[in-house]
């Protein structure tokens, strides 16, 4: 191929992927256009559940399943998916009163479905579609279905699931996130159920982190240079925190500061002479996360953080290779 024919296919390549996320996006902004109250009572059903979401469907909407199940399930939502083939050789049993069921199939014929839902009919458990096809089968025997607007698939013969796919999980995102609104659900409820990897790791709260007691490198501001020194090289955090007859933190000596202060004489200071006075501090419940942030400020880069009560006494202090062992960055 030459390069002017490879340069033509590659142009061609992004033709077809911007008309692809185009046609996607048409989808999308007509679902959005299209909620109504019908999508407050499907949340009100979910969330009224006392056991899990039972999430099913078949083929692509069925792989589509599987990834809203997990979402509700990492958002407080707890959930699973039943696959409906299995559903009908036994898996029904994981079905049972107290739970709520959601089920996928664009277009709302699914035999594969039909034991399911006839389950969720039999014993009154709350049934929510999502189909495109508003006079279906399942959307008829549904409490509530959601009915995907009118949208071509991306595809250019209009035969693989590919918008329609597009906008189920648009409106799984959508529900997980409604029910996690309705629940309260917080940053510590995540981490308490992301406890791995590096999103685990910026839900960690500080206190779980730093270093306490004896490991802290501490001194009053009357401390001589040459003793401030040597409590610095122990300590091996690069600092020193100030603190004041009543405990509390009124300074911290850098390495910068030392640069700042180098000549004649420096030895011979006290550490009130040559600290910064107010240094960048943090509680020991906030975030990791936010540590990290602090610490990472482009204007004042630094690479430790003293830790403190409300009362402004140091309980800990925070490097930022203990963010990163932990997996932050």
């Amino acid at each position: 191929m030459t390069a002017v024919a490879a340069l033509t296919a590659a142009r061609a390549d992004l033709d077809v992927a911007r008309s692809v996320l185009a046609t996607e996006a048409v989808g999308l902004r007509a679902l959005a256009a299209g909620l109504d109250e019908t999508f407050t009572r499907a949340v009100d059903l979910l969330a009224s559940a006392t056991g899990r979401v039972v999430v099913s469907g078949m083929g692509k909407s069925g792989l589509v399943g599987r990834k809203i199940a997990a979402t509700f399930a990492s958002t407080g939502t707890p959930a699973l998916f039943v696959h409906p083939g299995e559903a009908s050789h036994g898996d029904l049993g994981m079905v049972v009163a107290g739970d709520a069921v959601l089920t996928l199939s664009n277009s709302g014929e699914t035999a594969e479905l039909a034991d399911l839902v006839a389950h969720s009919r039999r014993f009154a458990l709350p049934l929510v579609a999502i189909t495109a096809r508003a006079g279906s089968a399942l959307a008829a025997a549904a409490d509530v279905a959601l009915v995907l607007p009118s949208a071509a698939e991306a595809c250019p013969m209009g035969l693989a699931p590919t918008t329609s796919t597009t906008m189920q999980m648009a409106l799984g995102d959508a529900l997980a996130v409604a029910l996690l609104t309705w629940r309260g659900f917080t940053a510590a409820d995540f981490h308490r159920i992301h406890p791995g990897g590096r999103l685990g790791a910026r839900l960690r709260r500080v206190r779980e982190l730093m270093h306490t007691g004896d490991a802290m490198p501490l001194a009053a501001p009357d401390t001589p240079m040459d003793r401030a020194l040597l409590l610095m090289t122990a300590k091996r955090f690069g600092c020193l925190g100030v603190v004041g007859t009543d405990a509390r933190l009124v300074g911290i000596l850098t390495d910068g500061d030392l640069r700042r202060a180098m000549g004649p004489g420096l030895l011979d200071r006290r550490v009130r002479d040559i600290m910064t006075a107010s240094p960048r501090v943090i509680g020991p419940d906030a975030l990791a996360a936010e540590a990290l942030r602090v610490m990472n400020d482009p204007e004042r880069p630094i690479t430790a953080l003293f830790v403190v009560d409300p009362n402004g006494r140091p309980t800990g202090i925070l490097h930022v290779h203990d963010l990163l062992r932990a997996g932050l960055a």
